[in-house]
């Protein structure tokens, strides 16, 4: 039993690596770096504008390296920064980064879309349920590492 669930690990992991590099190869496909593209798909995933902590939470990469990927998006002038209440700020794409978007990351969320629209429904929701579980047992797991 342990061959097979190492079987299973091994090619949960080569799944999830060709997944990865699937999103490069689109990032580079589009002329951006993985987490410029990453910042702009959440702001596009989560709404203009978009709470920076929104941001740093759902990225999936370090604090410093969407500070980096904000920056760099500001001096293309992709996006602006905008103070809420006290710390707090919202990301904005400007024109500019609304045209931008459309030609990049919004083409990315328009083939997911198509793929989930193309697979039944029963499908999306075994798959989506199946990694929720995956993520939840994962997560209480987690709670006893030491």
């Amino acid at each position: 039993m342990t061959s097979d669930v190492s079987q299973v690990l091994k090619r949960y992991n080569y799944l999830l690596s060709e997944t990865n590099a699937a999103y490069h190869d689109a990032a580079c496909k589009l002329g951006l770096s993985d987490s410029s593209m990453i910042v702009l798909y959440t702001i596009c995933d989560m709404g203009d504008p978009c709470p920076l902590r929104l941001i740093c939470r759902s990225a999936g990469i370090s604090k410093q390296t969407v500070n980096s990927a904000l920056r760099r998006l500001e001096a293309d002038g992709m996006i602006y920064l905008e103070n809420t209440d006290g710390k707090n700020k919202n990301v904005c794409l400007t024109e500019e980064g609304q045209k931008f978007s459309e030609q990049t990351v919004r083409k990315i969320i328009k083939m997911e879309n198509d793929i989930f629209a193309s697979w039944a429904k029963e499908d999306v929701e075994q798959y989506l349920a199946l990694t929720e579980r995956y993520l939840q047992d994962f997560k209480e797991r987690l709670q006893c590492l030491t």
